[in-house]
């Protein structure tokens, strides 16, 4: 059996499937998106890939599956999912996933047509392994499914450990072993055995704070909204979707750079725009927290004709309101199995501490900066 060195797991031992899966071209594009796209403009050493991050995945998942007894094809049918996963990803990650949903109406989990348009269907039927199962599987469908995408998935337990572990920042630290080893299956769905409150209360923990220091790092959010707009531009200038969210992340700033020269040479550079305003839930209206994406540019466009700039060089940015969604993990507490969010005092803390790390950003050149933020606090309603 082959075996892969990794820098979270150790040595990872590769299945005949997985072996030959990772010799497809689908596959080892992964090596070429980055885990965390833009965070690595925050975080230098955070370079690692999509690629490696997938390989956590189906190793963590191999040892949860040994954890519930689950073994023969359906066993090989989940690793098979948890190693693809991720393969469905455009350039950039998450980054571009929205611009990708607005233009196709898909996820980077609805693989089952890349499956097939690529060699990896043939290579999992060579295996006696159902693309159809496997596409179902990473849609997080049946009991099993739990495993690759749920709430206490293998997925997540990876990428916490490796992200924190390649920008250097302890928070996300969790004991995956425990969890893995603590997972029960009770009326077809998963929760951790007797006992483990406090197991979930760490990955819980662990997501909050890499949310915070990490993931919602504001020069992460103004480079990503800087990159959304450009994907959005170079896909209006007549590159094809199908042709854009098969990229990497170099071809996408090569793109970017000959199609969307200001936008593109900034974020390649790191010369981002700045907040011309960052504020909190408790002084943004509701109607501006949910504004789609098209409101959003239209709100961006109002802004930058009222403060005389660029309708270009204006972005506003409404993330979406923060969600905990390991609060409904469940845990089995006196022999009862209980959400944790109602077995634990620490989720409603989580979530007033989510809240209140919400922020709305509007972003322009640093020259524009206070003529936006002017302009901005006229057209969303915000106080002074």
């Amino acid at each position: 059996m082959n075996a892969i060195k990794d820098s979270v797991h150790d040595w990872i031992p590769l299945d005949p499937v997985a072996a030959d899966l990772l010799d497809t071209e689908a596959f080892q594009r992964l090596r070429h998106i980055k885990q965390l796209s833009t965070v690595r403009l925050v975080y230098p050493s955070a370079s690692h890939t999509r690629f490696e991050h997938s390989l956590g995945v189906y190793h963590l998942a191999g040892q949860a599956l040994e954890s519930l007894g689950v073994e023969g094809a359906r066993a090989r049918a989940v690793r098979a999912a948890a190693l693809l996963h991720d393969v469905g990803h455009g350039p950039y990650g998450h980054q571009t996933e929205e611009v990708i949903r607005r233009h196709t109406g898909t996820d980077h989990d609805e693989i089952g047509d890349l499956l097939y348009e690529t060699e990896l269907a043939g290579v999992l039927e060579r295996h006696d392994i159902d693309p159809d199962r496997v596409a179902a599987l990473v849609r997080g469908e049946g009991d099993l499914g739990q495993v690759v995408s749920g709430e206490l998935d293998v997925d997540r337990m990876d990428y916490l450990v490796r992200d924190a572990h390649h920008t250097g920042v302890p928070y996300g630290t969790i004991d995956h072993g425990r969890l893995v080893r603590e997972l029960r299956s009770r009326d077809g769905r998963l929760v951790l055995a007797e006992g483990n409150v406090q197991t979930a209360e760490s990955l819980l923990l662990a997501r909050a704070l890499m949310d915070g220091v990490v993931y919602r790092h504001h020069v992460s959010r103004i480079a990503g909204a800087m990159l959304e707009r450009a994907c959005e531009r170079l896909l209006d200038a007549g590159t094809p979707v199908a042709e854009f969210r098969r990229m990497a992340d170099h071809d996408l700033l090569v793109a970017l750079r000959e199609e969307v020269p200001d936008l593109g040479a900034r974020i390649e550079r790191r010369d981002l725009y700045k907040r011309a305003v960052w504020t909190g839930l408790d002084r943004v209206p509701d109607a501006v927290t949910e504004l789609s994406r098209e409101d959003e540019r239209r709100a961006a466009r109002d802004i930058a004709d009222e403060a005389d700039v660029d309708r270009e060089r204006v972005v506003v940015d409404v993330p979406s309101l923060p969600k905990l969604k390991e609060s409904r993990t469940r845990v089995v507490v006196n022999g009862v199995v209980r959400r944790l969010e109602g077995a634990s005092e620490l989720v409603g803390a989580l979530r007033a501490t989510r809240r209140a790390q919400w922020r709305l950003g509007v972003y322009a050149p640093a020259a524009e900066q206070d003529a936006v933020a002017e302009a901005a606090r006229d057209v969303l309603g915000l106080p002074r």
